[in-house]
């Protein structure tokens, strides 16, 4: 089933695979559109054990050849502030389960440097992106997004500041809610991407997923309602996160 509203397109899903499944698929294409109009391929990862099934898809056989890793760039939407080898870094999650078995140069692989005091990382990595992008405007040709239970995204909490940035690419904040500080791209770096993609599966999801998709704007409240790409933007969802929806 696939429905559009004035919140993107969702495409709801019969299981957790075939979300992980169409994500693959969804990636495959748009690294090869991009590598052919620009010459690479940028690519913005999330955390979360969603993400994990696809990226350990995406370094099985019949996919590993399928994108060009030689020409693709990966960044972090956001990132914990633990060091690279923790368990909870998404960077390190990423790299066991894709980054390692992939011909990715390292010079491609742009991390979240989680283990700098949080605001000189954050000020680092913008200061980074900016010079990639040569002081013009961003584009990612993708950017992977997950959803809490509580409406959050990327490092975007409900009711801190991180959610309401308008300048600032990258910002730090600390988040009472899980006791750490996080780091995270913002609404008018991620918003500048070509295409967004939400993964969102489980029961669990589904009625704040519903409250995103079809309940009143509240930004502060439900940061996911902040993503509002220039490009596209899909939600893959599994039946079980759609089970309420309208």
């Amino acid at each position: 089933m696939s429905t559009t509203n004035g919140r993107g397109e969702v495409v709801a899903l019969p299981s957790r695979e075939a979300v992980t499944a169409a994500s693959a698929d969804a990636l495959v294409t748009a690294a090869a559109q991009a590598i052919a109009a620009r010459g690479r391929f940028l690519l913005v990862l999330s955390g979360g054990s969603t993400p994990k099934a696809l990226f350990e898809l995406l370094a099985t056989p019949p996919y590993a050849g399928r994108i060009d890793w030689t020409r693709t760039h990966v960044f972090w939407g956001d990132e914990r502030c633990v060091p690279p080898d923790d368990r909870s870094s998404n960077y390190r999650m990423a790299r066991e389960a894709l980054l390692d078995k992939v011909p990715i140069s390292p010079e491609a692989i742009h991390r979240m440097r989680g283990e700098d005091p949080p605001q000189q990382a954050a000020a680092a990595y913008e200061a980074d992106l900016r010079a990639l992008f040569g002081g013009g405007a961003p584009r990612f040709d993708v950017v992977l997004l997950g959803m809490g239970d509580n409406g959050h995204t990327a490092s975007l909490f409900p009711h801190l500041t991180a959610v309401r940035e308008t300048s600032r690419w990258v910002v730090a904040e600390y988040v009472g809610e899980v006791k750490m500080w996080r780091i995270t791209m913002t609404p008018p770096l991620l918003n500048a991407a070509a295409r967004v993609l939400f993964l969102v599966v489980g029961a669990d999801k589904a009625a704040m997923l519903k409250r995103v998709l079809e309940g009143p704007r509240d930004i502060d409240a439900l940061p996911a309602q902040v993503i509002a790409p220039a490009g596209a933007l899909t939600w893959l969802v599994d039946q079980s996160a759609a089970s309420t929806l309208g």
